[in-house]
């Protein structure tokens, strides 16, 4: 999939006066019309012109589909000769030329006319499965209804046995709850397949955050407890697995910098190990990512 293209928005969309989900977008009401509308239901792009024949073809059919599924999908017809740019940023040569969007991506494309039943099957394969629905259903209710959002993975998982989006989800809120040991039994069955996810490397470098820092007492007991025996490393590696769990990844990172450079194949292969955690768990772009990965592979 690819990013579909995105402008500033100031007009509003121009709905059919028949049907609330046909629209004639502008360059202006792009924004909008495509992208935004599309992280609620898949929006089918129709790229079109008055004088093309082939359009004029196509055109009546998609229509006949947007009203026949009702809202499962939101028809947005542009004219190529009004919209130039945006038919320009989605690589349009031909017309007609129509584009499935989900979640603001492209999903998929076709040029020229299609039979309807071709049509009809493009369309279905665009719009989000049983299960996919009660995915995002479950992602939009973590924060505030977690109940409700892991019985809606339950129910994915009913659908598709072991879906990996719900089996995370899962995972994820058993661990926002304290349950560690169940977020680690479901985050261990996914990796016998062999890899994880990149939530899944996320959720198990939490884990294992989580897991080292249980027996330090927080940061402030760590931090008392070094100062009482400032040159013990042990206790060095203690602060840091409790500032990473708490979420001060800058000074553990530097703490675990300078045990693997003191002691590397000691405390310091542990070190290295919550480095890494700290890793999976903070944006790749992160400028501490970026910084402390530098000065990893100097040390080792």
């Amino acid at each position: 999939m690819s990013d579909a293209a995105s402008t500033p928005t100031s007009s509003a969309p121009t709905s059919s006066p028949l049907c609330p989900h046909i629209l004639d977008a502008t360059s202006e009401s792009f924004t909008v019309d495509v992208i935004e509308r599309s992280r609620t239901a898949p929006v089918v792009i129709d790229f079109w012109a008055p004088w093309c024949g082939p359009c004029k073809m196509l055109g009546p059919v998609l229509e006949k589909l947007a009203r026949e599924y009702d809202g499962k999908f939101t028809l947005v017809k542009i004219d190529v000769d009004q919209a130039s740019d945006i038919a320009g940023s989605f690589g349009v040569r031909s017309i007609p030329a129509v584009f499935g969007v989900r979640d603001g991506q492209v999903f998929d494309a076709f040029t020229g006319v299609l039979p309807e039943n071709s049509i009809r099957q493009w369309i279905d394969r665009l719009l989000p499965s049983p299960a996919e629905t009660l995915i995002k259903q479950a992602q939009a209710l973590e924060a505030t209804d977690p109940q409700t959002a892991e019985a809606k993975y339950a129910e994915a998982l009913a659908i598709i046995p072991d879906l990996p989006e719900a089996q995370l989800g899962l995972a994820r809120l058993a661990l926002a709850a304290g349950r560690t040991e169940e977020a680690a039994g479901v985050i261990f069955a996914l990796e016998r397949r062999g890899f994880l996810e990149p939530e899944g490397e996320k959720l198990k470098a939490e884990l294992i955050l989580r897991t080292q820092a249980a027996n330090s007492g927080g940061v402030d007991a760590a931090r008392a407890a070094l100062a009482a025996e400032p040159k013990d490393l042990a206790r060095k590696f203690a602060l840091a697995e409790a500032l990473a769990a708490s979420g001060g990844y800058e000074e553990a990172l530097s703490i675990c910098l300078d045990l693997v450079e003191r002691d590397r194949k000691g405390v310091g292969e542990k070190a290295r190990q919550t480095m890494l955690a700290v890793f999976q768990l903070l944006p790749s772009d992160s400028p501490l990512v970026t910084e402390f990965r530098r000065q990893l592979s100097l040390a080792l």
